[in-house]
């Protein structure tokens, strides 16, 4: 399950957000609510992945280099907004 939910999340992290919301329990672990992961699926949803992730992996908390890698998926999620790029790519 851990290798099919990894090769969803290069193809798409809201289709592997699905998967595992659907064939796990990951998320219901990592999350008190159902609110933030519904909410993470919309807006950030390499970030709510990569939280979950490293939940589950360790001591079922994030900690230490974890934090890394969520913060490395955040931007991730800002990337896709265009938020971190060159602003002035295009202009005259």
């Amino acid at each position: 399950m851990p290798c099919l939910a990894a090769l969803l999340a290069l193809i798409s992290p809201r289709l592997a957000l699905i998967f595992i919301a659907i064939f796990s329990d990951m998320l219901s672990r990592a999350y008190d609510s159902w609110l933030l992961p519904l909410i993470g699926f919309f807006l950030l949803p390499w970030t709510t992945l990569a939280y979950a992730c490293m939940w589950s992996l360790g001591t079922h908390e994030v900690s230490g280099f974890e934090w890394f890698i969520v913060i490395l998926a955040f931007l991730a999620d800002l990337s896709g907004y265009g938020l971190l790029g060159n602003r002035h790519q295009y202009s005259r």
